[in-house]
C-alpha cells in the first residue's frame, strides 16, 4: 500500500510540472522513481483523482480537474512546503 506522502510527491510533481490536468497528461513511464507506482495510480484512480490515459505505446496520467480542490488541499497537508504553490 502505497503512503500518503508518496501519493501527494506524485500528485504535486504532475501539477507543478506541465500541469497537467485533464486532458493534459505526462508518460507514466516519466516517474519511475517512484518504488509504488502501480499502487499509488491504482489507489488514486479508484478514488478518482487520476485519470489514466491508455494510449498504444505508453500510459498517460493526469489529474482529475473535479476534484482540483481536494487534491490541493491533500497535497498542502502531506506536503506543507507547498502551501500556496499550486494553483
Amino acid at each position: 500500500m502505497a503512503s500518503d506522502l508518496e501519493k501527494a510527491q506524485l500528485m504535486s510533481i504532475l501539477a507543478r510540472g506541465k500541469g497537467n490536468w485533464g486532458g493534459k497528461y505526462d508518460r507514466m513511464e516519466h516517474f519511475k522513481k517512484f518504488q509504488n507506482l502501480k499502487d499509488i495510480i491504482k489507489e488514486l484512480s479508484k478514488i478518482g483523482w487520476v485519470i489514466v490515459h491508455n494510449k498504444p505505446s505508453y500510459t498517460g496520467i493526469s489529474l482529475n480537474n473535479e476534484y482540483k480542490q481536494e487534491i490541493v488541499y491533500f497535497i498542502e497537508m502531506n506536503l506543507p512546503e507547498l502551501k500556496g504553490i499550486i494553483k
